[in-house]
């Protein structure tokens, strides 16, 4: 069954913190939305990045709940 995932980047403290951006993700396994969030957060954290410092990328099914995370801390 498809479900719809947010994998949403998370701007550290030191860059006033909050949501950086979004993605939609539609996929048939929680697995694939993970593997997409830890390329994510690899991008993001290049030094050659644009966006702001990231502090952590986290997945949220349908329902809005949150079903992984990474962060820097990790």
């Amino acid at each position: 069954m498809v479900e719809v995932y947010r994998i949403e980047t998370i701007a550290s403290e030191e860059e006033g913190g909050g949501i950086i951006r979004r993605i939609l993700v539609r996929t048939d396994s929680l697995e694939k939305a993970k593997e997409r969030a830890l390329k994510v957060f690899s991008l993001a954290r290049r030094p050659q990045s644009r966006d702001p410092e990231i502090e952590a990328v986290r997945v949220l099914n349908g329902a809005g709940y949150e079903v992984f995370s990474i962060s820097t801390r990790d």
